[in-house]
C-alpha cells in the first residue's frame, strides 16, 4: 500500500544521471501499488528541459520521485 504523505525527494547536489529504464520500472511498480491500493490514488508524470542534454523527469504519486535522464533531441 502507498504512503500518501506528501513528501519531497530533492536531489542532492551531486546528481545522478538515470537511465530511461529507471525510470519506466518506478512507473510501474507505483501503478501497481495503486491498483492494489483500497481507495484513491493518483499518478502523474512531468517532464522538462534541463541543460542541453539532460531532461527531468518527476513522477507525482503521494511522493515526488526526480530523475534526471540524457536527452539526445532527434532530428
Amino acid at each position: 500500500m502507498p504512503n500518501f504523505k506528501v513528501l519531497k525527494l530533492l536531489m542532492t547536489e551531486k546528481k545522478t544521471i538515470h537511465d530511461t529504464h529507471d525510470v519506466k520500472e518506478k512507473i510501474i511498480q507505483l501503478y501497481d501499488e495503486l491498483f492494489r491500493h483500497n481507495g484513491y490514488g493518483e499518478m502523474r508524470v512531468e517532464m522538462r528541459f534541463l541543460r542541453r542534454g539532460e531532461k527531468e523527469i518527476i513522477i507525482h504519486c503521494g511522493k515526488e520521485y526526480r530523475f534526471v535522464v540524457e536527452y539526445q533531441e532527434m532530428e
